[in-house]
């Protein structure tokens, strides 16, 4: 049995010294064993019987059909073929070196395995039976002369043979591999002892019955090919239910189980040496608007995508693993503290914004990374994830890229994780619900239109800031749900408004997630219609944001809204990179200038600036302008003198329940003529 790596393991080009010198070390000493056994025993060769030549063959088939396994992230392999080889040396003694050594290069030619692995494996070969064929040639007289290879009474130094080869061969791999991977070779001998000694104990323990088949008689060798496939494929059925087990079935990733047991052992190597352990949590931003409106036929080959670019942008040394849904981990083992973590968090994140094509189309995500390190943030496995998952939800809250576990956000975590659960419940206890802020036109001093903001009032823990439950309610899904929901008792009051005399627009605001869903037109029409609403009543805002995830279906979905009839506002105008790309490929009647520009512009003359020019931008491309966060009168004329059309905030009221409504347009509002479809119902102003 030898598991053995990918051959892009051992292209010596890319690795440090001490590995290549060693490499070829183990080179030189396998050639130097083959060239003196070929110099002592090579006339041998000739004199073997046809059935030793039938199990030479069989060396030859196990190495062109090897079991493929996955370990520690890396392709490998097990190969059948020391099964025969071991068989050999039992049969013809040290010159089954040379037919092992002939079957594994001619095998590596045929599959055009690299130079380098394909004389690694030669050497491997021949000093783990060299070695084997040491211990026989000490203790016994295997072969013996006449019809029976052995007897009875070798097979106690057979075992020990066979054990001497095992622990050769895993010893030269594991230190390939650890030096490939800079980490320690007991590491590598620990992680896969019980694996690789159920393996070698399967294959190795049926060389024996090999040679007593094939010295009773050819046809008997024969026979016994059924059960040898039927053992090895039982192996490899053993194999594949193992790797099931451990590893991710969309993205062959390491699952949590795996990923676990990675951690406890880097975490216990680390406490031995005085090392860091990192330990990272990975979740795509926006994925459910992917599943939601693609399907999960899309979803799964964009996970599957991200987790090809995971591999190809993690260090050799780290693991990655697929948590569940589209949460993934990555393990720093070797030096993993807070900038070795930002830095493989930022080539994720380079990794990552690269448009993914999936199917015909195009698509850009993004990742929130959260980190732990030990010691300094635990030296428990479950303590360093819980922490790198706050980390996380932190990034997520910041809307940056990769936070650091920080003790003063820990507090914050329990709290969100319960609003989460509290949210769908207050939805559908219509403890949400919008609150209305008059929209006054500039020229006459009329309300015009009311914009719908959404509010929560908790029963348990009164009111919640919007800050707070609106990215909760994104990264849950909630937020189409939320939407629809502002949308139908938006349109509900603005008809008892309407009924009462005042035939004003509602605003509402559109999030990204709800703007990708495909049937969000014809809802939006039905709500329409259960309210008797026409379309122009209604006014959606959004803002850039909504073509990040997917801008030709947002574009779409823009452009049938638009076609019903339904006016469309620029949200938080001025303060995106893209805001003129917007106003040219999208259907927009209207700009929001932010709050962040109006509110100091009578003291701060680069605001004036930049409303003034938005202003003049909007009214070149006939455009309506809605100046955000007015407070003062001063600020209030000033936009007058710009000719800005509507203007919002305290200066006028705030955002007002929807029980106070008619009553502040009563007292302050509206004495806007009387609309058509107000005569039409027959109702007095």
């Amino acid at each position: 049995m030898v598991p053995r790596r990918s051959a892009s393991r051992l292209t010596l080009g890319h690795r440090v010294r001490p590995a290549y010198v060693y490499i070829a070390a183990v080179i030189a000493a396998g050639a130097a064993t083959i060239t003196s056994i070929a110099v002592l025993y090579g006339d041998e060769l000739l004199h073997q019987p046809l059935w030793v030549w039938l199990i030479a063959c069989g060396v030859l088939a196990g190495e062109l059909f090897p079991i493929q396994v996955r370990r520690r992230g890396a392709d490998g392999e097990i190969t059948p073929s020391t099964t025969f080889g071991f068989a050999l040396l039992i049969a013809a003694g040290p010159v089954a070196v040379l037919l092992q050594a002939a079957a594994s290069t001619g095998a590596d030619l045929i599959t055009r395995k690299a130079p380098a692995k394909l004389a690694f494996n030669a050497g491997q070969y021949a000093l783990s039976l060299g070695a084997a064929a040491l211990v026989l040639g000490a203790t016994t007289p295997v072969p013996r002369a006449g019809a029976d290879a052995f007897t009875s009474g070798d097979l106690g130094w057979i075992v020990v043979a066979g054990i001497v080869f095992f622990v050769v061969n895993s010893g030269l791999v594991a230190t390939v591999l650890a030096l490939l991977d800079r980490t320690s070779v007991w590491r590598y001998l620990a992680e896969d002892f019980i694996f690789q000694a159920a393996s070698a104990g399967a294959l190795l323990a049926v060389s024996p019955i090999i040679v007593v088949a094939g010295s009773f008689g050819v046809l008997l060798l024969a026979l016994l090919v059924l059960p040898l496939v039927t053992v090895v494929q039982g192996q490899r059925q053993g194999i594949i239910s193992e790797h099931q087990a451990l590893h991710d079935a969309l993205t062959e990733l390491p699952n949590r189980v795996l990923f676990v047991d990675r951690v406890a052992q880097a975490l216990r190597t680390a406490q031995r040496d005085g090392g860091s352990v990192g330990v990272m949590v990975m979740d795509l931003n926006h994925f459910k608007e992917v599943n939601d409106t693609l399907g999960h036929h899309h979803g799964d080959l964009l996970l599957s995508e991200v987790a090809r670019r995971l591999r190809t942008n993690v260090r050799g040394q780290d693991s990655i693993a697929r948590l569940g849904g589209d949460e993934f981990a990555v393990l720093v083992p070797v030096g993993g503290d807070a900038v070795t973590c930002a830095e493989v968090a930022a080539r994720i994140n380079a990794a990552l914004c690269e448009p993914m094509q999936i199917g015909e189309m195009s698509l850009e995500i993004s990742a929130s990374v959260g980190a732990a390190c030990s010691p300094g943030h635990g030296q428990a496995v479950d303590v360093l994830l819980q922490r790198a998952d706050i980390a996380m939800y932190e990034a997520k809250r910041r809307g940056s890229s990769f936070e650091l576990f920080a003790a003063q956000t820990d507090v914050l975590v329990p709290r969100r994780l319960v609003l989460a659960a509290e949210l769908r419940q207050g939805l559908q206890l219509d403890a949400l619900g919008p609150h209305f802020q008059p929209k006054v036109s500039l020229a006459t001093g009329r309300t015009v239109g009311m914009e719908a903001l959404m509010r929560w009032q908790s029963p348990r823990r009164g009111p919640i800031a919007p800050s707070e439950f609106i990215p909760i309610a994104e990264q849950t899904g909630l937020i189409t749900m939320a939407t629809l929901m502002m949308i139908d008792r938006s349109l509900a009051e603005r008809q008892r408004w309407l009924l009462a005399g005042f035939p004003l627009t509602v605003a509402v605001n559109l999030s990204p997630r709800s703007l990708l869903n495909a049937q969000l037109p014809e809802t939006i029409a039905e709500l329409l219609a259960v309210h008797g609403t026409p379309p122009s009543a209604l006014e959606i805002e959004i803002t850039e944001s909504v073509l990040m995830a997917d801008p030709d279906r947002a574009e779409a979905v823009l452009n049938r809204l638009d076609a019903m009839g339904i006016r469309m506002a620029i949200d938080d105008f001025g303060t995106g990179y893209s805001s003129l790309a917007l106003l040219r490929r999208l259907p927009v009647s209207a700009v929001k200038i932010d709050r962040s520009f109006v509110t100091h512009m009578a003291r701060n003359e680069s605001d004036t600036a930049i409303v003034r020019s938005t202003i003049d931008l909007a009214r070149n491309l006939a455009l309506e302008v809605i100046a955000e966060g007015v407070e003062t009168t001063l600020v209030r004329d000033h936009l007058a003198a710009l000719r800005c059309d509507v203007a919002q905030g305290f200066l006028f009221s705030p955002a007002l329940p929807p029980d106070g409504v008619l009553t502040w347009l009563t007292e302050n509002g509206s004495d806007l003529p009387l609309a058509a479809e107000v005569a039409v119902l027959g109702r007095p102003a």
